[in-house]
This record gives structure tokens, C-alpha cells and sequence, in this order.
């Protein structure tokens, strides 16, 4: 982030406000992957507050792409709005003004819990206000030289593709961003009107002239033949390939990432980068390239497929620092997996264990670095986290046996080593605690008996009672951590005739392990689960007596 903050700075002069930009196609949820989008921008432009450099992070929404396709479970008829701008599309849901902003809504909230501050653009708005007219007649002015360029970078790609398939995959991306918008001598105009008719994209060119800027057009869907001048009526936009560098000249933009998509020869950047400065007078913005983000096995996001997890899907479970520093601490080019599984514990471990290293000024290094820059921004602060940090896995543990009562949730945590005056104090962990312990399936849960095991408990060996009736003697009536502990560790130390504090044997590990299988057995109906301290003191003495047969 330094180091693209440097370039930001060496492309704007020294002195001038660096803009760093953002984008995407409100087209479905904006997942994790697209998250990326977000933050190295945002991440670039902290860097540079924080030395005190002027800049905004400027961010676009591209609500005037056209709806390219119906996602599963949203009525077939929405195939009707299918080359209709995003922003034109209803929300099926009923929730909001538009397909574009049902999307964009849960973003910008996630976004507001990350700390993350930036300016946006609506695209259908600019366009539709005629900002960009001038830009969109320069370019129609200079189409033969975008064509040129165009051409070019599509015969680069063809030769670039080692084999048939991947030549047929790059055909198609080329295709999918530059759909011709005309015929014959008009095939790559590099303006597509929208059909005054039927409101989609669909449509040809059939003629135009330079001097009045009229423009007629065909729809393939509808037939409608109409017109539009180029110079006064703003029903259209620029190809996404022109579009993309037409902007950066009109919004000074400095910096912005894209993903490894848009580097592959003939897409977007490559091809833009050559436009912006020989069409539009601009210099290509610096860049870093961003990998994919995988979610537990799976490969590259598709935002228009749905059923990936989003921002607020992982704000659930993650505080929001952490989620910052699954980014942060990572080189925008390295890919990375998600798991929303076990690995979610781990992971608390393994930011809390940072936390710890932070508070010590003797051992500053790129982790810690990568800690401070997720955990606050230069405007907002440092962003919430408990006033008492419970390690997750102890709050989970005792979440999945209290079934999740936050109160009750409370009086355990106070009993295993954690004071606190509310329950407010615990947040905002203890609340993702609960959450992630609700998602798991009903096979990772700890499910506490109703009522004692009594055919267990009637084929006991002399050992099993034994080791019973130890714990049972030894087990206090007002149970913490460090006691419960003691007495569940201690109990086949005694049975040896060992004291509760001497080093265990070899025969006393075999008899614990042995020991807490049973425990397990007789409290959880399984052979293991959390760990036994926090489950006996969470279950409390009367439960555990009784499920023991006491």
C-alpha cells in the first residue's frame, strides 16, 4: 500500500489532490471478492491521510451497464428487462427503487461498519445528466483511431490464447464488453444508443452524421427504427472499453486496482491504457492487479450468480477490523480462501494473539503494521471491539451449550475468568459468537442431554465409577474455570493415589482421556466437544450432577 501510494502521488505531482478510484457493476450481491474492489483503494487512500497528502476515493457505480442475465430465484419474467440499464430494472424484491439499488444498499452499510469513506458517482446519472457529452462526441470524432486500437488488442489476444478453448474464452470476454453497436462501416461505433421503445441495448447503428451529430438506429428486439442527437439527447453510452479510459481522463484518477481479469491481453485495462493517452489526453492511472477470493474450496466469484457470501455475511461472524485485515495483511496479488467453518476460531486466536504483539512497542514489524491499518481509519477512529476480548472460542463454546442466551451467555463468561459490568461489554463479540454457533450444522453442535444416560450409567467398570464418585466429592458447588479445571484434570490423579497437584503419569493421560470420553459421553452424548472446563461450568453444578446420576 505504500508503495501504491508513492505512485499515486508521483502520477498526480506533488502538491495536487490525488484521486483514487473504485468500481462496479451493481449486476447482483457485491461478494467478497468484489470487496477487494473496495478496499486497496480505500486502503491506498488512508496511507496517504495518514502522511497528510489531499485525496478522495472516488467511487462508481456502474448502474448503466445493461442487466445481462436472470439470476436463480428471481422470477423468469424479469428475462423482459434483460439489456435494460441496471438502474432501469425493478427489484423483484419490492424493497428498493431498482435492481441497482438493492444491491448497492446492503454495500454501502457494510461498507459504513468497515470504516470505509468514499465518494460516489451513479454512471446512470452522469450520463443521463449529459456530463459526459463532449467526451462521448470526442471519441465518436476519433473512432477510426479506437478502432484501429481495438482491433489491434483483439488480434494480440487471438494470438495470445495457447489453445482453442482459452481462444474461445477470450473471444467471448472480448464480445461480452464490446458488443458491436453498429453495421458495416458503423460495425465498432463506439457509442450504443438505448432503444427509445423497448429501453434496451440492443440496438445498431445505421447511420450518423458527423456535422449535426445525428445518429439512427435499428432494435433488434423490438424493430423500432429511431434517432437521438449525439450532441443534445443523452440516451446512450459509450462501450465499456471506451468508457473505462474516457472516465479516468474526466476524473483525474491517479489510482485505481483491478482484478487479473482485466489484465489478460485485449481486456479492459490493456486496451484502455493505450486509449486513455491517445484518445483522451490522460495517463493510464497507476494500478495494482487484485487475485480472487475464494470462499472454502470455492474458485472465482461471479456477483451475478448470487449465493456467495457478501460483506454482511461475513460482518456476521467477523468483527470488523478482522475482516479489514483479511485484506490488509495480504499482498493484493495473492489470492486467499475464506472458511466460514472451524477455521473461524483459528483465526480469532490468531488475531487476538496480534493484538497482544501491537501493545508492544518492541515488536512493531508488517504484521503489526497490517493490524493498525485494519483496525482504525485516519477520519473514523479505531473501529469497535470488546471492551473485554473472551477468546471466540470459549464465547462460542458457551454459546452452543447456553443455545445461545445472551444473558445466561454472560453469567458463565463472568464464572470462567472474564468480569464485566453488562453484557454490552462482550459485544461486538459475543454476538458473532452466536451467530457463527447458529450457522453450523446440527452435526457440528454440541446438543446437551435432557436427561441422564441410565443404561450408560448401569454398565459402568469399576474404574468409570470410580472416577464418578471422585468427581462428584470434588466437584465445588460454585464452579469456575480454575476449579473445574482442577477437579476434571485431578480426578484420575486421585484414582491413582496421586494429589490433585502432583504431575500426571503415564498411566493417569491414559486414564483422562479415557475419563473425559465418558464425561463427554454421559453430558453431550459424544465423545468430544468443548472443552470440558468451560462445558461443566457452563452446564453448572445441579445439570451436571444430575446428568451423572447423582
Amino acid at each position: 500500500m505504500t508503495r501504491a501510494a508513492d505512485d499515486a502521488v508521483r502520477h498526480a505531482g506533488e502538491g495536487n489532490l490525488v484521486t483514487v478510484a473504485s468500481g462496479a457493476s451493481p449486476s447482483g450481491p457485491i461478494h467478497l471478492g468484489n470487496l477487494r474492489e473496495f478496499l486497496t483503494p480505500h486502503f491506498v487512500a488512508e496511507e496517504l491521510r495518514r502522511r497528510g497528502i489531499a485525496v478522495r476515493h472516488l467511487h462508481s457505480w456502474d448502474d448503466y451497464d445493461r442487466f445481462r442475465k436472470v439470476p436463480a430465484g428471481v422470477p423468469a419474467e424479469w428475462a423482459d428487462h434483460l439489456g435494460r440499464p441496471l438502474s432501469a430494472v425493478p427489484d423483484p424484491w419490492g424493497c428498493h427503487d431498482s435492481w441497482a439499488e438493492h444491491f448497492k444498499a446492503p454495500l454501502r452499510a457494510s461498507l459504513d461498519e468497515l470504516g470505509v469513506r468514499m465518494d460516489e458517482i451513479s454512471q446512470t446519472q452522469m450520463y443521463q445528466a449529459g456530463t459526459y457529452r463532449e467526451q462521448i462526441l470526442h471519441a465518436i470524432r476519433h473512432r477510426d483511431r479506437i478502432d484501429e486500437v481495438l482491433g489491434r488488442y483483439r488480434t494480440k489476444a487471438a494470438t495470445a490464447a495457447e489453445t482453442d478453448e482459452e481462444a474461445a474464452e477470450l473471444a467471448a470476454s472480448i464480445a461480452n464488453e464490446d458488443e458491436p453497436a453498429g453495421a458495416g462501416e458503423l460495425a465498432r461505433f463506439p457509442y450504443k444508443p438505448w432503444c427509445e421503445q423497448c429501453g434496451r441495448d440492443t440496438t445498431d447503428v445505421t447511420a450518423y452524421d458527423d456535422e449535426s451529430t445525428d445518429l439512427a438506429y435499428t432494435c433488434r428486439i423490438c424493430g423500432f427504427s429511431g434517432s437521438t442527437n449525439v450532441a443534445s439527447q443523452d440516451g446512450g453510452k459509450l462501450v465499456w472499453k471506451v468508457d473505462w479510459p474516457m472516465r479516468w481522463a474526466w476524473e483525474k484518477v491517479n489510482f485505481e486496482p483491478a482484478g487479473l481479469d482485466h489484465m489478460t491481453p485485449g481486456s479492459s485495462y490493456t486496451v484502455g491504457q493505450e486509449l486513455v493517452s491517445s484518445i483522451f489526453a490522460w495517463q493510464a492511472p497507476a494500478r495494482v492487479t487484485y487475485a480472487f477470493v475464494g470462499i472454502a474450496g470455492m474458485q472465482k466469484m461471479s456477483s451475478s450468480s448470487g449465493g456467495v457470501p457478501t460483506p454482511a455475511d461475513a460482518l456476521a461472524i467477523l468483527e470488523a477490523p478482522m475482516v479489514r485485515w483479511l485484506y490488509t495483511r495480504r499482498a493484493p496479488k495473492q489470492a486467499f480462501t475464506i472458511d466460514f467453518g472451524p477455521e473461524v476460531v483459528r483465526l480469532y486466536d490468531e488475531w487476538d494473539a496480534l493484538r497482544k504483539k501491537a501493545a508492544n512497542p518492541a515488536k512493531r514489524d508488517a504484521q503489526v503494521l497490517a493490524f493498525e491499518r485494519a483496525s482504525s481509519t485516519v477520519a473514523g477512529g479505531t473501529l469497535p471491539v470488546p471492551a473485554v476480548a473472551v477468546p471466540f472460542r470459549t464465547l462460542s463454546s458457551i454459546a452452543d451449550v447456553t443455545a445461545g442466551s445472551a444473558d445466561l451467555i454472560s453469567q458463565v463468561v463472568e464464572h470462567v475468568g472474564f468480569p464485566h459490568t453488562s453484557v454490552d461489554e462482550l459485544e461486538p463479540r459475543l454476538g458473532r459468537a452466536m451467530a457463527w454457533t447458529a450457522s453450523l450444522p446440527a452435526s457440528e453442535r454440541t446438543t446437551v442431554r435432557s436427561t441422564p444416560d441410565t443404561a450408560r450409567l448401569a454398565a459402568l467398570s469399576e474404574d468409570e465409577e470410580l472416577w464418578l464418585r471422585i468427581f462428584l466429592d470434588r466437584l465445588p458447588a460454585e464452579l469456575d474455570l480454575d476449579s473445574a479445571t482442577t477437579v476434571v484434570y485431578g480426578v484420575p490423579k486421585v484414582a491413582r493415589g496421586l494429589g490433585f497437584d502432583d504431575a500426571p503419569t503415564d498411566e493417569v493421560k491414559a486414564d483422562q482421556k479415557e475419563f473425559f470420553t465418558l464425561l463427554y459421553n454421559l453430558l453431550v452424548d459424544a465423545d468430544r466437544g468443548p472443552r470440558l472446563p468451560t462445558l461443566i461450568v457452563a452446564l453448572g453444578h445441579d445439570t451436571v450432577r444430575t446428568l451423572l446420576g447423582a
